[in-house]
């Protein structure tokens, strides 16, 4: 029907025209009616090359796009908490002081006032009645974690740019066919280099003091780590970057699982139900994913098996004595955990694609595509993830999980914008649905206080 209605629509002289020149294609000699059909094969090959150059512009344009969407809403997102810390009115309630407590309040907070203040501490230590006025806009401006901030926000620039650049790397290389075991492999050794030259270069960092006995200790974690970085690849190079995020949303439901089977943790009655919403939003989403694979599935179901894996081996190990202080700091130990991942996962990649390892160096000299972007994601990979250390050894429980979950919305709705993926009204709410009972599982015990058992 729809060949007819085109003939229908199709001017009669346009018909005539084609009638005649099929004819005169078939009345050709053979040789000549080859010429035309290798003309026809170069013709499509050069038209698809140019449909690729246009997609590789529109790509570059997106990600600029998304550039630029991800700087406004981090300069709106700052203003925004800005404007909420100068405008929070709370008058300090007045209080009992000395005249030695008064003196310092008066010198931190108005430098005019010092003569006043020495003239008070010099009066004695009797009791002092003070109404103090609310705090001033230079206060309140000051009062602003900064520092915190930036943290949040590189954090989250940095994961959305690793998994642009992940994607873009193995897209490049040919996929889930092509050296995903490599590429991870060669993530993880861009972190080690750059951890040894920090230790390297004077005045940088300081060098962890563990002992042979800690790096055996440290084994579990970096396994656990390699195998969930490794999955994580795999299943983001099988699929959509979107879907795979989606489905690692669920590591909550694997990590309680496992805690409960294996490490004998107790979960609250209000955590196992706030996990139904997660499992609910991911099938959903999952339903009427266009780019759905099973292998991507599977991929990020084992990332978040050893991701949980690697967070209670990770507390297990903080629990032995003197290893917080041979380590010396967060930077340090998550240098540490990658350096042994990288040296655990070489010989797993060599094992799986080292029949074809000369073939990737290759791919690397002649791609720039595949070069740049995997040095780039494997610098994004470290630092994305010490920053994400260093933010939730600054923050509370509750700031981690809203942290967290905000991320991951960002991720999800920046990378399918940026590389031009699919984002069906259901797969949007089923994302939705996801990451909030994400977030409600981070605070089921605090909103619902588990009964204390009566003794």
């Amino acid at each position: 029907c729809r060949k007819s209605l085109r003939r229908s629509r199709t001017p009669p002289g346009r018909r005539a025209l084609r009638y005649s020149r099929t004819l005169a294609w078939i009345r050709e000699p053979p040789g000549r009616r080859c010429a035309f059909a290798s003309f026809r094969a170069r013709f499509a090959v050069e038209t698809q090359a140019s449909r690729h150059s246009d997609a590789a512009h529109l790509l570059r344009a997106n990600i600029t796009t998304a550039m630029r969407i991800a700087i406004k809403a981090l300069v709106l997102l700052a203003c925004v908490h800005l404007s909420l810390a100068l405008l929070s009115d709370s008058p300090i309630k007045s209080k009992t002081k000395t005249s030695a407590e008064l003196a310092t309040r008066l010198r931190t907070e108005n430098p005019l006032a010092t003569l006043h203040a020495a003239q008070l501490a010099g009066a004695g230590a009797a009791p002092v009645q003070s109404t103090n006025s609310p705090p001033s806009l230079l206060q309140r401006m000051l009062r602003v974690d900064y520092v915190l901030l930036l943290y949040i926000s590189f954090w989250y620039l940095g994961n959305y740019f690793y998994n642009i650049t992940n994607k873009m790397a193995l897209k490049a290389a040919g996929g889930i066919d092509g050296f995903p075991a490599l590429i991870a492999t060669a993530q993880l050794g861009v972190g080690a280099i750059y951890s040894l030259y920090l230790w390297a270069a004077p005045d940088a960092r300081a060098a962890p003091t563990v002992t042979m006995k800690d790096y055996v200790k440290m084994i579990p974690v970096a396994f656990c780590m390699a195998a969930a970085h490794g999955a994580s690849v795999f299943s983001l190079g099988a699929g959509s970057v979107s879907f795979a995020q989606i489905v690692k949303s669920c590591e909550p439901a694997f990590a309680a699982v496992i805690g409960a089977l294996l490490y004998n943790k107790a979960v609250s009655k209000a955590k196992w139900l706030s996990l139904i919403p997660v499992i609910g939003g991911v099938a959903i989403a999952s339903a009427t994913e266009l780019n759905f694979s099973l292998a991507a599935l599977f991929g990020a179901c084992i990332a978040n098996c050893f991701a949980a894996f690697k967070g209670n081996e990770n507390k297990k190990l903080m629990e032995t004595a003197g290893i917080r202080e041979r380590l010396g700091t967060v930077g340090n130990q998550f240098a540490v955990t990658n350096l042994l991942a990288f040296l655990i996962s070489t010989p797993i990649a060599l094992a799986k694609e080292g029949s074809r390892f000369p073939e990737f160096l290759e791919l690397c000299k002649t791609s720039s595509v595949v070069w740049n972007n995997m040095l780039a994601s494997g610098i994004l990979f470290y630092l994305y993830n010490e920053l994400a250390t260093m933010t939730i050894k600054k923050t509370s429980a509750v700031t981690q999980s809203v942290a967290n979950t905000a991320k991951r919305a960002i991720v999800i709705l920046g990378v399918a914008i940026a590389l031009g993926e699919s984002l069906s009204p259901t797969k949007i709410v089923g994302s939705v649905i996801c990451i909030l009972g994400v977030l409600l599982y981070s605070n089921a015990d605090s909103l619902f206080p588990p009964k204390q058992k009566s003794a």
